[in-house]
């Protein structure tokens, strides 16, 4: 049997966010790569999700979980064979390791994370520059990566995100009624409610359009620091949660737009979910979103919200079915086959 592939399983304790999704769909796609079951072993700590793999074997162990399971438990049980990280962290002593880190927020804006976070983070990824092979999502962090762990671009492979398993959900539309959407208008942000997604913007752009009968649903959770309060009381306005796939997927499906103001991204998910299913996109001009739609997005700065009300405004008075055509064909771009092909394609050269 050749050198295994030990694949870090620490994603599957934590809640989902966009690093978690791009963690559980590469490890589903190398489950469908020739060779799976004899290649790869997923390890977990205890109390992780089952993915229900068909070829990968899982095995749990350790006792604890976090940085230390990683550090001990993961480092010892996965010394003689290669290493993939999915999440951004990583055993730092370990030889063979392939770690992808999505972004360099940590770095670019501190401000958005605890303190202490931020501090561990960038230490953490500078010494996983030295230790390990890197890889992120997109060219701009590339980029972004190089130029703040001093490395040169080349040396960073990108394996970017893809939204194409949405294809095969099967949307909940119960979910429009449940809201009061069946018979209004509405856009979708898509995000949890932390500052570097800017959503304040979306909610500010809301109070420019005159239309009474226009939902912005704000999908995604809301932290304990989140104050209602800071924003014009408008009936328009719903929160509706963290939701499900299938409520996601109905929800952009039958959305005007989404609304994406985020400051900073290393990738930019939301709009590609929404390119996926037909949905048009209204994006902030930043890097990362202009790299993942190109011309099939509008685009506003993320400080005007009376740019964004003005895109919503013409999305309200006209569809933009050309746009959401351009849409469709930009997702086609991406697929978590070929970028699980390129994670593999560098661990068995590592």
């Amino acid at each position: 049997m050749a050198e295994p592939v030990f694949i870090n399983g620490r994603f599957l304790t934590q809640p989902m966010s966009g690093v978690q999704r791009y963690a559980r769909q590469i490890v589903r796609a190398l489950d469908q790569r020739p060779g799976a079951a004899d290649r790869y072993v997923l390890l977990t700590p205890p109390g992780a999700d089952n993915l229900n793999l068909l070829n990968i074997p899982t095995r749990t162990i350790g006792r604890v979980g976090g940085h230390l399971w990683e550090q001990t438990a993961l480092a010892s049980a996965a010394r003689h064979g290669r290493l993939l990280s999915l999440g951004g962290s990583g055993p730092v002593l370990h030889r063979r390791h392939v770690v992808v880190i999505h972004d360099a927020a940590v770095f670019r804006h501190p401000e958005h994370f605890r303190t202490g976070y931020a501090a561990f983070h960038r230490a953490l990824n500078r010494i996983l520059a030295r230790r390990a092979r890197l890889a992120t999502v997109s060219e701009f962090s590339r980029r972004e990566l190089a130029s703040v762990l001093n490395l040169s671009p080349d040396s960073i492979a990108v394996a970017p995100n893809s939204a194409d398993h949405l294809r095969i959900v099967t949307q909940d539309p119960a979910v429009i009624e449940s809201l009061g959407l069946t018979t209004r208008p509405y856009f979708v942000a898509l995000g949890n409610l932390t500052p570097n997604k800017n959503l304040a913007v979306a909610i500010h752009a809301l109070s420019h359009l005159a239309d009474p009968a226009v939902r912005l649903v704000l999908i995604g959770d809301r932290p304990a620091v989140f104050d209602r309060s800071t924003f014009p009381a408008d009936p328009r306005l719903i929160f509706a949660g963290r939701r499900s796939d299938a409520e996601i997927a109905a929800l952009l499906g039958g959305a005007r737009a989404l609304d994406f103001p985020s400051l900073y991204e290393g990738f930019g998910i939301p709009p590609l979910e929404a390119m996926t299913l037909g949905c048009p996109v209204i994006a902030s001009d930043i890097p990362a979103t202009r790299e993942v739609c190109a011309d099939a997005a509008l685009y506003f700065d993320p400080a005007d919200d009376a740019a964004l009300a003005a895109h919503m405004a013409e999305l309200l008075s006209r569809p933009d079915d050309a746009r959401r055509d351009a849409g469709l064909r930009r997702a086609g771009r991406y697929a978590w086959s070929c970028s699980a092909e390129i994670i593999e394609d560098l661990l068995l050269s590592t």
